[in-house]
């Protein structure tokens, strides 16, 4: 039936969003390594318009705990300089006129141990996404009952949006030891 293919279909897109989604937040935690990703969220107020920094500069990582930030145009040094202030990375930057160089400091094992606790939370969050998309694609299933499907087309269609499930847990899993290798290797 083509309704259950596409639900099937729409289970899966949402839950690699999850997937996606949890990378994305996985990237934004601090391992101690320096990462042009740890500067993704912060903006500069550019000819009025907020815009991404990576839109009007160059980032680069130089080496393990360097990042080098060089505006396309000067006048942006202090605006850029400002918005690292204001963000929550708790990084303080140098200006030296021509660029702007943050030093990464290093971790301390008690803050290893909480930054891998805000990884398994994020990891956790993805798993409760990827319930929900089963829950609604569940629920969605159910309704083609009284659509005329067999109870045993149904059952189906369920026990292949479990193996989705499953399927997207351990993507899920991957991404979060990943990431707690990357935190935990000094």
């Amino acid at each position: 039936m083509e309704e259950i293919e596409f639900y099937l279909e729409e289970a899966k897109e949402g839950m690699e969003k999850a997937v996606a989604a949890v990378s994305h937040e996985m990237m934004r935690i601090r391992a101690g390594k320096a990462s042009a990703s740890m500067l993704d969220g912060i903006t500069v107020e550019y000819y009025g318009a907020v815009t991404p920094l990576s839109q009007v500069s160059s980032v680069t990582t130089p080496d393990a705990r360097t990042i080098s930030i060089k505006p396309f145009e000067k006048s942006l040094i202090n605006e850029i300089e400002r918005s690292i202030i204001n963000s929550d990375l708790g990084l303080a930057p140098m200006n030296n006129g021509e660029m702007i160089i943050l030093t990464i400091p290093p971790v301390t094992e008690e803050r290893r141990k909480e930054l891998v606790k805000q990884a398994k939370s994020e990891a956790e969050n993805g798993k409760i996404r990827v319930r929900r998309v089963r829950q609604e694609t569940n629920d969605a299933l159910k309704k083609l009952k009284g659509d005329g499907a067999s109870e045993d087309m149904i059952k189906d269609a369920e026990d292949s949006v479990q193996k989705l499930t499953n399927t997207y847990y351990g993507k899920i899993e991957e991404v979060f030891a990943k990431k707690e290798n990357d935190i935990m290797t000094v």
